[in-house]
């Protein structure tokens, strides 16, 4: 793709930039094939400004003409402009910031607008950035992920008498989001597992995804069965059920839908395991909203948080009808339900809701969170992210396509992976000294998802990254994470490791907005953010001195 076919105008002097924490600013905007650049008049380049488009949810714009003479800031004080047109263009970005440019020239100001939305919403995985970035410190040899399912089955040595790893989907043709290799009951051969996929939507047969060595117990993860309403049976998936709890007695099926949405799901194919069939599961039902409920949620929460001009009482309004806690609240129940039913009870687990893509991932991920002090470490999160969401098929391109503040018509899109970080946000705070990692990586994950350099969160599955080429072409965030420049950044200093599992409260107090991410362009958020930095450093000093 050339680039350059939808730039019409490349450059524009004596433009007016306004955003958060910054006084106006006069320079010269550039157009190029990924980015905005903004260079102020007086050279300064600490005050450059570089604005990746994928970063841009929606554009607004305005032309007006000019009458007599407009006043602009320069160094010396204020110029004149002869009267002409004039045009404004506000970019609202899916990092919920939000720009002003102020551009004279009618056509000038059309024309970047026009650039902006075409290059913004590239749909070719190979013309976006990632494809494109290549800095000093980074080789394209460098390993791209941080573990594969071999690995992992090879770290866990006291679960392989029972569980083995299957390359059953090595060529992807069993289930197309699943990673070529998943670990299994040992007693359940590929071929019983072929015939299982075919018995749960989108091929996605249950696999094991934790393992708790306190007591055995496991958590597996899948779609729904495809039972439909006749009640379709399928032996190798009740055989494979049995297996996973050979021994124990009962199992418990968390499905991630009200019991109505399952009922409802078995007059177009879906459906649940039937009691009569799975006579030695349990199956609890935990409603999660998912889809357009959840998006429209988002986009009501940034709309109360950017309304400045509302009482106390009626942003508490607004804030409560979004129901982003709501949501929250229910993640974090479920999860705990979860884990209690593995830690307390000592029984495995098998969660699913439909497509088993986005709420199961959610739960299952938080479950670990609350269980497994591994997964709490920075690498460790970071690991858990990438088998619970890279690996298992989060389709991130249709979920991310756009934020909060799009004007497209919304299909797919869905904030499950930031409702995902902002309960471990939650986790953290009631939390402090449990977890590795700091709150400015979960902001800086929330960023990357919807616009990036890196290649981590392109496409909807490890097929199509491999496909694509992801993995040779782009740069893996998590590796450059996990440098120790980057490490110390995101690091948290007060982290004490624990062994024991973590149980969050989900009271009504005991959930706070995220202030960090949904006011973070306020200037609350500023002084918060000082704040943090300044208690930061003072622990780091304290603890270099003893």
């Amino acid at each position: 793709m050339e680039f350059s076919e939808h730039i019409k105008t490349a450059n524009v002097e004596d433009v007016v930039l306004r955003r958060p924490f910054h006084p106006p600013t006069q320079g010269t905007l550039c157009v190029t094939g990924h980015h905005l650049l903004f260079s102020n008049r007086d050279g300064d380049s600490s005050r450059l400004v570089l604005l990746l488009l994928r970063n841009i949810d929606a554009i607004e714009k305005s032309v007006e003409n000019l009458l007599g003479y407009s006043s602009l800031f320069s160094s010396t004080g204020q110029s004149q402009r002869p009267s002409g047109s004039s045009g404004t263009i506000t970019l609202k970005c899916k990092d919920l910031c939000v720009l002003q440019l102020d551009i004279p020239g009618m056509e000038e100001c059309l024309n970047i607008a026009r650039s902006i939305e075409h290059l913004s919403s590239l749909d070719i995985v190979s013309d976006m950035y990632p494809f494109f970035y290549r800095p000093l410190t980074l080789s394209l040899q460098d390993q791209w992920g941080l573990s594969s399912p071999e690995q992992n089955y090879a770290q866990m040595e006291e679960l392989q008498d029972r569980w083995r790893l299957s390359h059953v989907n090595k060529d992807y043709s069993v289930c197309p989001s699943y990673p070529p290799a998943v670990i299994v009951p040992h007693s359940i051969d590929d071929e019983t597992l072929v015939k299982v996929a075919k018995f749960r939507q989108g091929g996605r047969f249950p696999v094991l995804c934790y393992y708790h060595r306190k007591n055995g117990m496991v958590i597996m993860r899948s779609s729904q069965p495809l039972t439909g309403a006749n009640r379709k049976r399928c032996r190798e998936d009740e055989l494979l059920l049995q297996a996973v709890i050979d021994g124990s007695g009962l199992g418990y099926i968390i499905d991630t839908r009200s019991n109505q949405q399952a009922q409802q799901a078995r007059m177009t194919g879906g459906g649940f395991e039937s009691k009569s069939s799975y006579s030695c599961w349990k199956r609890l039902h935990r409603q999660l909203e998912r889809g357009k409920v959840l998006q429209e949620s988002l986009i009501k929460l940034v709309e109360a948080c950017g309304d400045h001009s509302h009482s106390v009482d009626r942003w508490l309004s607004k804030l409560e009808n979004s129901k982003w806690l709501s949501h929250v609240h229910t993640a974090l129940a479920t999860a705990g339900l979860l884990a209690e039913c593995v830690e307390r009870d000592g029984h495995s687990v098998l969660v699913h809701g439909s497509e088993g893509t986005d709420t199961t991932l959610l739960v299952s991920s938080l479950a670990q969170l609350i269980l497994d002090p591994n997964t709490r470490t920075l690498a460790g999160f970071l690991g858990l992210l990438e088998r619970e969401w890279l690996l298992a098929g989060h389709p991130f391109q249709q979920r991310c396509a756009h934020s909060a503040y799009s004007h497209a018509r919304l299909r797919l899109e869905a904030p499950v992976f930031v409702l995902l970080l902002d309960c471990v946000w939650q986790l953290a705070r009631q939390f402090p000294l449990a977890m590795g990692f700091s709150e400015p990586l979960l902001l800086r994950l929330a960023m990357e998802v919807y616009a990036s350099d890196y290649g981590t969160f392109l496409c909807n599955s490890d097929q199509e990254r491999c496909a694509a080429g992801v993995k040779e072409r782009t740069h893996c965030l998590f590796q450059f994470l996990l440098k120790p420049s980057e490490r110390e950044r995101y690091s948290n200093p007060l982290y004490e490791p624990t062994e024991l599992a973590i149980w969050p409260s989900v009271q009504p107090q005991s959930l706070q907005l995220w202030r960090g991410l949904f006011l973070r362009w306020t200037q609350h958020a500023v002084h918060l953010e000082k704040a943090q930095e300044e208690l930061r450093n003072l622990v780091i000093e304290c603890r270099g001195a003893s």
